[in-house]
């Protein structure tokens, strides 16, 4: 009895520690993330993790691929995650937690940034039992509904019923906001294009061409860019009509392309590059990413929303 007795107490003893542990460091979790650089405001997201006491960091960064940290630590009340530096200065991110948010800076050589992070909503909602029937959001005939984002030139052209993008430049987003949704849209990739489909201006499902080896399956054709990958391989049909099907409630999403369900209900852990705001439980826009390459075309693009 007393040998069960004294593994009993060395097992609360453990558990507590690793209580305390955790319970001095609440930077544990996903993070949504502003920066400030002067007078420019963008979205990055952070996860950190921990595994046989080591701490680990996956950084989506303004834009490309999510990153993990080359080191994680904490100093005190700051967490300190540095990003190598590759072609460029090293990164380093100084952050100091406050209940559900944190602040701090983003150093780069000599400039530096303002960061805030607020955790990231959970948004974990069941599937609606009805959808409303689906709705036009491109007529074929103008882009009534949709915009270009930012300042660059717009290429975006109403042509034949497609929409085209006859060469690189600005993106374009429709000038409503959605929340839960089925969205169909059928595009027209050719050889060598790049663009990709945001999911309430956040999380992008990858549309691209380029040469076979040019991308893992993460960043290729129908991944949510650096999160997720198709189960299923298709095969490549540059310069001919495909279709996306995508539900998207909460943080799970299903794609179906072309007839084939390759991503089935799978959670999306953060918005990805090129979002427009980390604000991931508000509504967003569908936008198009019209920055890459030209010759990209889309066309029948129809919503549905859950019935109230």
């Amino acid at each position: 009895m007393k040998q069960l007795f004294w593994i009993g107490c060395a097992a609360a003893a453990l558990w507590t520690a690793c209580l305390a542990q955790n319970a001095k460091n609440p930077f544990l979790g996903r993070w949504d993330v502003t920066v400030t650089a002067g007078q420019d405001t963008y979205p990055d997201w952070i996860e950190v993790s921990q595994k046989d006491g080591k701490l680990a960091a996956h950084v989506q960064p303004r834009s490309g691929g999510a990153v993990w940290a080359s080191d994680v630590k904490l100093d005190g009340d700051r967490l300190i995650v540095t990003m190598g530096g590759g072609r460029g200065p090293a990164i380093t991110w100084e952050l100091t937690a406050k209940g559900d948010a944190f602040s701090g800076s983003l150093r780069r050589g000599d400039g530096v940034a303002l960061v805030a992070g607020v955790r990231a909503p959970k948004l974990d909602r069941p599937m609606p039992k009805a959808w409303s029937d689906p709705e036009r959001l491109f007529n074929g005939k103008d882009l009534t509904g949709w915009e270009p984002i930012g300042t660059a030139a717009s290429h975006w052209v109403a042509k034949d019923g497609e929409m085209v993008n006859e060469a690189h430049g600005a993106n374009i987003r429709t000038t409503r906001n959605f929340d839960d949704f089925k969205l169909h849209i059928e595009y027209n990739c050719p050889n060598e294009g790049n663009s990709g489909i945001y999911l309430r201006g956040r999380y992008e499902v990858q549309v691209e061409y380029e040469a076979v080896d040019a991308n893992d399956k993460f960043h290729s054709m129908g991944s949510i860019y650096s999160f997720l990958a198709p189960a299923v391989e298709l095969a490549r049909k540059p310069g001919t009509w495909e279709t996306y099907d995508i539900t998207l409630v909460g943080r799970r999403v299903t794609i179906v392309r072309n007839g084939v369900k390759t991503i089935d209900n799978q959670e999306i852990p953060g918005h990805t590059g090129g979002a427009l705001d980390s604000h991931e439980a508000e509504p967003g826009p569908f936008y198009i990413q019209g920055d890459h390459t030209g010759g990209m075309k889309y066309r029948n693009i129809t919503v549905q929303v859950p019935k109230k």
